[in-house]
């Protein structure tokens, strides 16, 4: 599994499908546990991801990391990836046609690495997995049935540096969702074709 993830991550390393690909220093495509039970998605590298190529590497990841040291995990029991792979220049907003050019490669991480729960962080990756219009504000406090899984919609940590302590708690309350998730998860009834087709929403 890793090995098709490394390949996969070659071949998103010099691609060239949208203009992000003109002004990024590298391609950040993700990183953790290619069998984690635990997957994390956001919205696309900052500068600081974009410089080093590992997603979640600034202030926003010194808090992921901290709300996961919370509920008894490390980073390194995850997997964390973007929608987009490139950062937007001045960390801008990615464009639909950015997210269209991209997310084949997520849908194949998700295909690879077959997480028993999903954590979208923020309103891009929400909206893309739950095919919603629905801000991240309305959708989060809860879990979603997803592809045979759990997706947990909350806050992007960047949100919770800018908001201060009462998104914080939201964070910590959506954090505590996915520790019950995980205590309880069995193994999915989704077969392999059933991912494919369920993961096809988004294609």
């Amino acid at each position: 599994m890793s090995t098709e993830l490394d390949q996969l991550s070659v071949v998103a390393s010099s691609c060239t499908d949208c203009g992000l690909s003109e002004s990024r220093t590298q391609v950040v495509f993700g990183a953790g546990d290619p069998e984690a039970d635990l997957m994390f998605i956001g919205e696309g590298p900052g500068f600081n991801e974009d410089q080093l190529g590992l997603p979640f590497v600034g202030k926003s990841g010194e808090l992921l990391d901290k709300l996961l040291g919370e509920i008894d995990l490390e980073r390194s029991d995850t997997y964390i990836a973007n929608v987009v792979k490139c950062r937007p220049p001045g960390n801008r907003d990615p464009r639909p046609d950015e997210i269209d050019a991209c997310k084949g490669y997520l849908r194949r991480q998700l295909e690879l690495i077959q997480p028993q729960v999903v954590v979208t962080l923020g309103n891009f990756s929400t909206k893309l997995l739950l095919k919603t219009a629905t801000g991240i504000t309305r959708l989060r406090g809860q879990a979603y049935p997803w592809w045979g899984r759990h997706l947990v919609p909350t806050f992007h940590p960047a949100a919770g540096l800018r908001g201060g302590p009462r998104v914080v708690d939201q964070l910590r309350e959506d954090f505590s969702i996915v520790k019950e998730l995980l205590t309880a998860a069995q193994p999915s009834s989704a077969g392999a074709s059933e991912a494919r087709e369920q993961l096809g929403l988004f294609s």
